[in-house]
């Protein structure tokens, strides 16, 4: 995929009061810990996440998700009237039906005329989304458009706490495949993608790759309950994170080169590299496998945890916001998912 009129206009991250500590979810786990053993620290130790946060208890992924769309698109200074397509993309949803993304259009009032939906890929869903709405504004069809994301991954980690509590037979193998979901946490993230004639800030997204290996398919799931509200939402997830770990990091290492071949970039064209924030272990071995130096990276794994679909793109508005980038660096955006997918998008700030 190449884009020839699409920018980034706006961006911006919303993030939970509640600050809740590796050691914090230990100190909960203390009965299993002591049961089988297992070295208090080691969460932390393992992922390198000191902390993450969560929402509290009453709120929604369309709360959130309309947050931070709300100050995207005052960050960016168009008319909301120009955006012709909201797509909600968080793995975490208020209902089964409808999409969260009718309830998001409410809040922000935006126009009838606007294309509405969800799309949903894992952690992949915001670049997804940001990919659909450029081909649409690259196509003529609209001239702005929103992506937002609200995760919500506190119920996860409280269900994940409570089945390691409640199983008494418990080995200390079993317990490896629940360790990932004690990496998740919360954030919000909105992206309003312009064409370049609405566009005054010139941030170009010039396209990208994707990749998919979905032989893997089996390596990370969820539970397979209907969501029917966030209030009985006890959400589940198994994960082989060491195997997802090197599979995921070898389809990176191929997407990566039809990526570069795409945009016609070398490694030493890039900038500063943005991506999906999961652990210590996966960042390390990920940038060996694509000879990217760990200087061009911006991380926030340590104190946000993984937010799901949130996850890169909150980390790329915390770069921005910190003064990470500058004008002219070329940045990637190396986006991998459950399934396998693999996605990667480059852009010239």
């Amino acid at each position: 995929m190449r884009f020839k009129n699409v920018f980034i206009e706006g961006l911006a991250y919303h993030l939970p009061k509640n600050i809740v500590s590796s050691e914090d979810l230990e100190k909960r786990l203390a009965p299993v810990y002591d049961r089988l053993k297992l070295p208090f620290g080691r969460l932390e130790m393992m992922t390198g996440i000191k902390e993450r946060r969560f929402w509290d208890k009453d709120v929604s992924p369309s709360q959130v998700a309309s947050k931070a769309g709300e100050l995207a698109v005052l960050n960016s200074g168009i008319d909301r009237v120009e955006i012709g397509c909201l797509i909600n993309a968080s793995v975490c949803r208020d209902f089964l039906e409808p999409a969260t993304a009718s309830l998001v259009h409410h809040n922000l009032g935006l126009h009838a005329n606007t294309l509405v939906f969800d799309i949903s890929n894992a952690c992949l869903g915001v670049l997804n989304g940001m990919v659909h709405v450029a081909n649409m504004i690259e196509l003529g069809q609209i001239r702005a458009g929103l992506v937002v994301a609200g995760e919500n991954g506190g119920p996860l980690v409280d269900a994940t706490i409570e089945s390691l509590l409640n199983n008494h037979d418990l080995t200390r193998n079993e317990i490896k495949s629940s360790f990932a979901s004690l990496t998740i946490a919360s954030a919000a993230v909105g992206v309003l993608l312009v064409h370049k004639d609405l566009s005054k800030y010139k941030h170009r997204l010039l396209g990208g790759y994707s990749q998919a290996a979905s032989q893997f398919n089996k390596l990370c799931r969820g539970n397979d309950e209907s969501i029917t509200g966030i209030t009985n939402w006890s959400p589940l997830m198994k994960t082989d994170a060491e195997t997802m770990m090197q599979e995921g990091c070898r389809l990176a290492g191929q997407t990566w080169v039809c990526a570069k071949k795409n945009l016609g970039w070398t490694d030493d064209d890039v900038s500063r590299v943005f991506c999906h924030q999961v652990g210590n272990a996966h960042r390390k071995l990920l940038y060996e496998t694509l000879s990217l130096g760990l200087e061009k990276d911006f991380s926030t794994l340590e104190y946000l945890g993984n937010t799901g679909a949130a996850s890169l793109p909150s980390t790329l508005a915390l770069g921005v916001e910190k003064g990470f980038l500058k004008s002219g660096d070329r940045i990637a955006l190396l986006g991998i998912g459950s399934g396998l997918n693999c996605l990667m998008l480059g852009a010239e700030w």
